[in-house]
C-alpha cells in the first residue's frame, strides 16, 4: 500500500524555515488524515455488523467476491492516480478519490474483524496510535535530516515487499512472521521521515491556492497510508485470532 507520491511533493516545494506556515500544513493534514480513518472505520464496522453487506465481499465457503477483490486491490490503483495525477487532477476529484480510497481500506479492514478478536483488534490500534504519535513528534521536532534515512527505508521497502510476494507462493510461516516484524520497524520509521518532509513542504507552500490545497490532500494520504500499514503488520504480529 506503499505510494511513491512524496517524492513528487518534497520535490517540488521551494523549502523555507517557517514554523507557523508549517504547523498550519501539518494541521490540516493530520485534519484529513483523521477524517480519513473516521471513514475507514465506520465503513469497516457497517460491512463487520451487517451480514448482507459481508456477503458482498466475502461469501462463507466460496471466498472473495469480485467486489472483495476490488476492495482489496483498489488502494493500489487509487495509490497510482494520486501519484501520477497530480498536476491533471483537480482538488476536488482528488478529495474524491481519498475518500474513495478510505472506503476501499475501510471495506478490507471489516475482514480482518472475521480474523481477529475484537478486544485485540482494539488494542493492537491503540498501541499503532501510539507509536504513530510518538514517532511523528520525533519526526518534527529532530534538527537531524532524515532524507537519506527516508530513502535508506524506501529501498528495503521494496525489498521487503519482493519477500512478501515470493513467500506467498511458499507458504513460510517463520518468513511471514519476521517479515511483519521488518514492515513495523519500516513504517516507524517512515512516519518520523515523512512528518518532517510534510513539515518542511508546509514551510514552502503559498496557502490559497489549488496546488496547496492538493499538497493538503497528498500529505493526508502519506500519513494515512504510512498508518493503516503500520496497524495491518502490528495485527498480524499480536492479534489475537479468533
Amino acid at each position: 500500500m506503499e505510494n511513491n507520491t512524496s517524492n513528487y511533493v518534497y520535490d517540488n516545494v521551494t523549502q523555507i524555515n517557517d514554523d507557523d506556515s508549517s504547523r498550519k500544513y501539518l494541521a490540516k493534514v493530520f485534519t484529513w488524515m483523521f477524517v480519513a480513518l473516521g471513514v475507514s472505520a465506520f465503513v469497516a464496522f457497517e460491512f463487520f455488523a451487517n451480514q448482507s453487506l459481508m456477503n458482498l465481499i466475502l461469501v462463507p465457503g466460496a471466498g472473495f467476491t469480485l467486489l472483495g477483490y476490488a476492495a482489496i486491490f483498489s488502494p493500489l490503483v487509487f495509490s497510482m492516480v494520486v501519484s501520477f495525477g497530480f498536476n491533471r487532477i483537480s482538488y476536488v476529484a482528488m478529495l474524491v478519490i481519498f475518500m474513495a480510497y478510505a472506503v476501499a481500506i475501510g471495506i478490507t479492514l471489516s475482514i480482518f474483524g472475521l480474523i481477529y478478536t475484537a478486544g485485540s483488534i482494539f488494542t493492537v490500534f491503540l498501541s499503532a496510535s501510539v507509536v504513530f504519535g510518538i514517532m511523528a513528534i520525533a519526526g518534527y521536532t529532530t534538527h537531524q535530516d532524515l532524507t537519506q534515512f527516508g530513502s535508506i527505508l524506501r529501498i528495503v521497502l521494496f525489498g521487503a515487499f519482493a519477500v512478501w510476494i515470493i513467500n506467498m507462493f511458499m507458504h513460510s510461516a517463520q518468513v511471514d512472521y519476521l517479515i511483519s516484524f521488518v514492515f513495523v520497524a519500516i513504517m516507524i520509521g517512515l512516519t518520523s521521515y515523512y512528518v518532517q518532509m510534510l513539515k518542511r513542504i508546509g514551510a514552502g507552500i503559498e496557502y490559497g491556492t489549488e496546488e496547496s490545497k492538493k499538497l493538503v490532500i497528498i500529505g493526508a494520504f502519506v500519513l494515512y497510508t504510512t498508518f493503516i500499514n503500520l496497524f495491518m503488520w502490528m495485527l498480524r504480529i499480536f492479534g489475537r485470532r479468533r
